[in-house]
């Protein structure tokens, strides 16, 4: 009898843990998919995922943070590229996203030219202000402003002789008040309502460069989304002692703006908050995960490295000093403790095409669920 217990209850939690994996493979799956953009500037990709999201918490039952809205709106500028995407070399014509990348900061050209070598990697036309720059990889962003040039970055592969003429057809659009949101709810606690736990991730990515291509963003940050999602759908379900706020940051991309903007236009008392956890890139694991301010937060990061230990979570719980890496650094600097946690080892797909849901793993992903649950009940029953 005590085995079958034993082996009922393994069934069922294992049953439940990976239901909480299909269904971050689903919300995955949706965010990097052509409707959602790369989740940025260009074909309302930042805007139908901040609506996306806001029916998802409202069918849990979080409650708004933002009186009857989940939303919170702020505005930002942004340069990005919607139309024409066109570059050949040597007349060959070269692929977006694979075999080339606009500099973020790029104004939009059309222009056919020579190109004069300034050294081993770089190749000019200053009449026409055209930089060419051979990389090794190739790594995307997002920029504020609009530059005097334009910068094509070349992946080294996709030369085939030294770059002598270009001919390109670049239109980029300088938005100087992009409308943007953070998207916010809450799961009022039942015995301590006025103490919080509070749950971060930011849903925004790189978005598109040209019609053609865009940048999936599927462990950046889709991944800390689902788990985010699946913390959301945990408490609604099981409301805890504390209260628990999930907030889905806008514009991180872009310079960590809608935490910045949170941050100065609060929906919380911050002074209420018993700490803060921000996930990114949270679709591996094979290596572990690493923990920014777990030398500042010495206690709790004790706390949650024996709590691992204990349970056998996660191969290694790595500590590393503050960081102004991602959305919890302003809320670092405004004295909430706070950690953010990211996944370690698996795929190297970073700010390029190749981020995508059918080549993330998902390794650690139940086990940093299960830890995070743990942690979170730990920190509850210290009051």
């Amino acid at each position: 009898m005590r085995i079958f217990f034993l082996v009922f209850f393994s069934t069922v939690f294992g049953n439940a843990f990976t239901q909480d994996l299909a269904f971050s493979r689903k919300i995955i799956d949706t965010l990097t998919s052509p409707p959602y953009w790369g989740r940025g500037y260009t074909n309302e990709g930042a805007t139908k995922t901040a609506q996306f999201l806001k029916a998802q918490l409202e069918s849990y039952g979080l409650k708004p943070l933002n009186q009857q809205s989940y939303l919170q709106e702020f505005y930002l500028s942004v340069n990005t590229f919607p139309g024409k995407m066109e570059v050949s070399l040597n007349g060959i014509a070269l692929v977006p996203g694979g075999d080339f990348i606009v500099s973020p900061d790029s104004r939009g050209i059309k222009e056919s030219c020579k190109l004069f070598q300034k050294d081993s990697l770089n190749f000019v036309n200053d009449e026409n202000r055209i930089v060419l720059t051979i990389k090794d990889k190739l790594t995307w962003s997002v920029a504020q402003q609009t530059s005097e040039n334009t910068q094509i970055l070349v992946n080294r592969s996709a030369i085939q002789s030294l770059p002598q003429k270009i001919k390109l057809n670049v239109e980029n659009r300088f938005i100087k008040s992009f409308k943007a949101f953070n998207v916010a709810g809450m799961v009022r606690g039942t015995a301590v309502p006025d103490s919080m736990i509070v749950i971060t991730a930011h849903y925004d990515h790189l978005g598109g460069m040209g019609a053609d291509t865009y940048f999936p963003g599927a462990n950046d940050n889709a991944s800390g989304i689902a788990l985010l999602l699946n913390l959301a759908r945990h408490y609604a379900a099981k409301p805890p002692r504390y209260s628990v706020v999930f907030i889905c940051f806008g514009a991180e991309e872009a310079g960590l703006l809608g935490s910045l903007h949170f941050s100065q236009n609060p929906l919380i008392d911050l002074k209420k908050i018993r700490f803060l956890i921000n996930t990114d890139l949270a679709g591996t694991g094979q290596e572990g995960i690493t923990v920014v301010n777990g030398s500042v937060y010495t206690r709790e990061f004790e706390l949650l490295n024996r709590i691992n230990s204990e349970g056998k979570y996660l191969p290694k719980v790595n500590t590393r000093g503050k960081a102004a890496n991602s959305d919890h650094y302003w809320f670092t600097e405004k004295g909430v403790p706070s950690f953010f946690i990211y996944t370690m080892g698996g795929i190297k797909a970073y700010h390029d095409i190749y981020d995508r849901a059918s080549t993330l793993p998902l390794t650690e992903h139940e086990d940093l669920i299960r830890l995070l649950i743990k942690f979170n009940s730990a920190l509850m029953s210290n009051h």
